[in-house]
């Protein structure tokens, strides 16, 4: 179990909220419970968390609408759908707006935990474990200071802005090696996961033109198609 894992549910009963914010809590998670749509939203957008628990039937709403509109949003934590319905089209439709998985109450209280937990190894996974995590790698004239995110040129620090260095860092931690697109969005969210998602590509050729001598010839951020980019570097023991 990731103990550091935060969890945040949204389910307008509120002696649901309370019983699995207790064992959820005492399973070792962090844990935020909100009992509507507004309030779920100004929570994700003030700080990270990695899997949310979504009521499908919320009072007035609908928790259907709400994962659409997250996963339309660019929103990618993974998300637990709750639902009193065992109709298995309702699952098919939680599925197909965007959940990642499905629980129908009443449910065993480890069950939940179960299926939390092989969500977080799934989103794991998903990211890719970094090969390198506190040496240097050089590429070039420049240095990359993997563990402080940092950039040199000879001596000189390089400023970048912060959605490129996530970028250039997330290549860096895994570097002669093709990252997935979808893993440089997982390894950046909670930190800065907005100004990456979906501009990759647009932060790809603004780093290119920074460190490459020729930007459309590049030596060291090179494309790896139909998969993603690779930085080309010699790791610093």
């Amino acid at each position: 179990m990731d103990r550091s894992a935060r969890i945040i549910v949204l389910d307008d009963e509120a002696e649901l909220r309370n019983m699995l914010q207790r064992f959820l809590t005492a399973q070792g998670f962090s844990v935020r419970v909100v009992e509507n749509g507004a309030r779920l939203k100004r929570y994700l957008e003030r700080e990270p968390y990695d899997v949310l628990v979504l009521d499908l039937m919320i009072g007035d709403e609908n928790g259907l609408d709400i994962c659409k509109q997250l996963r339309d949003a660019g929103e990618t934590l993974p998300i637990l759908m709750l639902t009193a319905k065992g109709d298995p089209l309702d699952r098919v439709a939680g599925l197909e707006t965007g959940a990642d998985d499905y629980l129908a109450k009443p449910f065993l209280p480890q069950e939940l935990t179960a299926r939390i937990n092989a969500l977080l190894r799934r989103q794991k996974i998903a990211a890719g474990d970094p090969t390198v995590t506190t040496q240097s790698v050089r590429f070039g004239d420049f240095r990359l200071d993997v563990a402080k995110s940092l950039l040199f040129r000879g001596d000189e620090p390089v400023e970048l802005h912060s959605a490129q260095m996530l970028l250039l860092t997330a290549l860096g931690s895994s570097p002669n090696r093709a990252v997935s697109r979808d893993n440089l969005i997982a390894r950046a969210r909670g930190r800065e996961h907005d100004a990456l998602d979906r501009s990759i590509d647009v932060q790809v050729l603004r780093l290119r033109q920074m460190i490459e001598s020729d930007p459309s010839k590049p030596r060291f951020i090179k494309t790896v198609w139909g998969v993603g980019y690779m930085l080309i570097a010699d790791v610093e023991s």
